[in-house]
């Protein structure tokens, strides 16, 4: 009788130590995927108050670019107004392209190409994309992880029975995966 005891006792603590780590587990790189996402923010705010400056010193070179200026504009206020995932990820897309724009502009004005200003303007703002990209990169494959281990048999179980939900991950819309159009 202490046997079975000892071995169902055994067993209960194995289980009971397997859902334990199964849940931390799940707790861990979902707030791995939200500190992600928060490092996307980051790089995200940075560009975006770095535009300003870009924008200011290109227009003294060409002031009669104003849609391009509006623009820009536009994709700084969507990317601030963004509130969920895909929002963002739209808004800093439409913002990627308006300042692919904003530099084929720039390269029509060699002026501008020598501003020193414009230069580490231009270097800066490379910086943040690849960083951008870098964070987008990291909170998707936290994201895959995550989102496998709630569909995988034994941790789907614990996943599903406590009410873990999957991630959303961080994608290009059809429309900004193209060539962007540049347009004088």
């Amino acid at each position: 009788m202490d046997l079975i005891f000892w071995i169902i006792g055994g067993l209960a603590a194995v289980v009971l130590a397997w859902l334990l780590l199964t849940y931390n587990g799940f707790i861990t790189l979902r707030m791995r995927g939200r500190n992600a996402l928060s490092q996307i923010d980051v790089q995200l705010k940075k560009r975006n108050d770095l535009v300003p400056n870009l924008v200011a010193t290109v227009k003294g070179y060409a002031k009669h670019e104003k849609t391009l200026f509006e623009n820009v504009t536009k994709a700084r206020a969507a990317m601030a107004n963004a509130g969920t995932l895909s929002e963002k990820a739209k808004a800093s897309n439409m913002l990627t392209n308006t300042i692919k724009s904003l530099f084929a502009v720039a390269e029509n004005y060699p002026a501008l190409q020598a501003n020193q200003n414009f230069l580490k303007l231009q270097e800066e703002l490379a910086d943040l994309e690849e960083k951008i990209a870098y964070s987008r990169s990291f909170y998707n494959d936290v994201a895959q992880m995550y989102n496998t281990k709630l569909e995988v048999v034994p941790d789907s179980l614990v996943g599903n029975g406590f009410g873990f939900k999957a991630l959303e991950f961080f994608q290009t819309g059809e429309k900004e995966r193209g060539v962007p159009k540049v347009e004088f």
